[in-house]
């Protein structure tokens, strides 16, 4: 199997349109969401924050207001209207994930407060029926914290250990040379991101799936940056697990998923118990409900479901392989005129990244930066990026990040540049 840096996303699922449809008009979007309209520090915001978390639109907002307006309620077992309703949402909302996925069935979709809660929900509930003593799990160098520390911890209990794939250096690509000879028992999983928060690399997830499943190795994608931004069908991924975050799709916060294929669902003892996750329970034992209910005790996030449902409304009607090539595009832009400015070092694949772009500028340590760019309304990130081990990798303390979502422009790209220079004046360069 010959595996590539680089993918092409894949198709949207069959449910798409196959009429090609009309040119997006950037611009235009930028209407629904409010607040890029105001100013930060007298200046027009520029927000280029996004992989931290993304703006919402006026269709979530209303969607969520609208839920607490008339349908305010509890889900599950209710039998009076306002019970009834909230619960065909709530459901509804699953089976629109679902469909946004492309999974087999809305009972592979598990609710949960978003990537971290995911992950943390298979390295405790798969990791404790699976993982024993002398096992080891996989994970690459690029891994946020969510999709690391989570792999510590069920390591620790188990008494398995952690190997990791390497990353080649500044380019930011995994080092594919050395896979066949990590992924070899006693590998019981391989967990790994889609696109990497602080680099922009785009992995070839149907390929690394591919090759652990041929070995037998379970394996967990991290699609926080990706779900979002281009077309995810876990069935073409061929992935056991996928987690995402609604926030980082125009949703709200405190809400995501958790994608698992049914047959290890229903192997898996439940995480948490309480409340609506058992289908009995008496003073000793308990039985549990059936996937993917088991998985979600207590009272869920019912108005964070529906407003995330909302928020893949809005962006599939835009297209997931238009906003990701607009994603590159800015991308590519934006590396091209930070290229311009002296002593600026930026890490990352050359081409082909998706719409996050990290640099160090000079010797300006990354929380200057961005401290002076939001003088001049640019909302960027500076830090670690959750990605400490990395940074190490890499021989760094933080970098400067400038992420890209479908709202931003041209224009802001010509801003940061501009701002940044100024930084690079204030501090004294040349």
């Amino acid at each position: 199997m010959n595996l590539h840096q680089t993918q092409t996303p894949p198709s949207a699922p069959s449910s798409a349109s196959p009429s090609a449809p009309p040119p997006v008009d950037w611009e235009a979007l930028r209407a629904d969401f409010p607040i890029l309209d105001r100013q930060v520090n007298g200046r027009p915001l520029v927000y280029l924050d996004n992989a931290a978390t993304s703006q919402k639109p006026l269709a979530v907002i209303e969607a969520i207001e609208r839920y607490y307006r008339s349908d305010n309620a509890n889900v599950h077992r209710g039998f009076h209207e306002l019970s009834n309703r909230a619960t065909a949402a709530y459901e509804g909302a699953r089976a629109r994930v679902a469909r946004f996925l492309n999974a087999r069935g809305p009972d592979e979709i598990i609710w949960t407060r978003g990537t971290t809660e995911s992950i943390n929900l298979v390295a405790n509930a798969w990791g404790a029926a699976n993982l024993r003593p002398g096992d080891s799990i996989l994970l690459t160098e690029m891994e946020h914290h969510s999709n690391l520390v989570p792999w510590q911890l069920a390591a620790r209990r188990a008494g398995a250990r952690l190997v990791y794939l390497p990353v080649t250096g500044d380019d930011g690509l995994l080092d594919l040379r050395r896979l066949d000879a990590l992924l070899v028992p006693p590998v019981k999983l391989f967990a790994f991101t889609h696109v990497s928060n602080t680099l922009g690399t785009v992995n070839p997830v149907s390929a690394l799936c591919a090759h652990a499943r041929e070995r037998g190795i379970v394996t967990v994608v991290d699609a926080a940056q990706s779900a979002g931004h281009l077309p995810v069908d876990v069935q073409a991924i061929g992935c056991d697990f996928l987690a995402f975050s609604g926030h980082k799709i125009c949703g709200p916060t405190g809400i995501g998923a958790l994608c698992g294929r049914r047959e290890l669902l229903d192997q898996m003892p439940p995480w948490q118990g309480g409340g609506d996750m058992i289908s009995s329970v008496d003073f000793f034992e308990s039985q549990w409900d059936a996937v993917p209910h088991k998985f979600e005790a207590g009272t869920p996030n019912i108005a964070g479901a529906i407003g995330m449902a909302a928020a893949i409304d809005y962006i599939e009607a835009i297209g997931r392989d238009h906003i990701f090539a607009h994603d590159q595009e800015l991308a590519a832009y934006a590396v091209t005129g930070l290229r311009e400015i002296p002593g600026l070092r930026l890490f990352g694949p050359p081409e082909h990244r998706a719409g996050v772009v990290s640099f160090l500028l000079d010797d300006i340590h990354a929380h200057d930066v961005v401290t002076v760019a939001d003088r001049f309304g640019v909302a960027l990130r500076g830090g670690h990026h959750c990605n400490q081990p990395l940074m190490r990798k890499l021989g760094i303390v933080s970098t400067a990040r400038a992420s890209f979502y479908f709202y931003n422009t041209a224009a802001e790209v010509d801003r940061l540049i501009e701002v940044l220079l100024e930084i690079r004046k204030f501090f004294g360069g040349a």
